[in-house]
């Protein structure tokens, strides 16, 4: 077989092969059994919670309290983005704005007992989940699943970094 006869074979297998990956990517971001799933996790109706809240929530548990403008660098998201979720979380009673003790102009957010319980409730929730969608893998697989979307996170963050710069 000529050179580029396997040329040929492995572009379109590189590209059936991409369609695979671009399409569990979408299923993971969107498919029907990613409602159900927030659901389970997050709550429904009144009780639920968005997964720009429980990030934000995961955060504020992670220590005492938090500047608005760090909170949301360590999100990723715009200082208004951060502020729409402490709000909502300060109105379902689970965090809670307070002065900086040492300038009274700095607002603090902070977990309440009740965010703290939510958040515990999420991440035993979330443990059980993965626990029972991974059963079916060995521990070299959830290690070599683990590995790899490190570095599938890694290479996306990569890729945004250079977004920013080509402009």
């Amino acid at each position: 077989m000529s050179r580029t006869g396997q040329e040929q074979r492995s572009a379109v297998a590189d590209a059936a092969l991409d369609a695979r990956i671009g399409s569990a990517w979408k299923e993971l971001r969107r498919g029907a059994a990613m409602g159900v799933l927030r659901d389970h996790l997050f709550g429904a109706g009144g009780d639920a919670l968005e997964p720009g809240q429980v990030d934000t929530l995961e955060l504020l548990v992670a220590r005492d309290a938090w500047r608005m403008s760090e909170l949301a660098e360590a999100l990723r998201v715009d200082p208004s983005t951060a502020t729409r979720a402490v709000q909502r979380l300060v109105k379902a009673g689970m965090a809670q704005r307070t002065a900086n003790s040492s300038d009274a102009r700095v607002v603090m957010v902070s977990a309440t007992a009740a965010g703290r319980a939510r958040q515990e409730s999420i991440n035993n929730l979330r443990r059980a989940t993965l626990k029972a969608m991974l059963a079916s893998f060995d521990q070299a697989e959830r290690e070599q699943f683990a590995d790899y979307l490190d570095r599938f996170v890694a290479a996306l963050d990569g890729f945004v970094r250079q977004l920013g710069t080509d402009d």
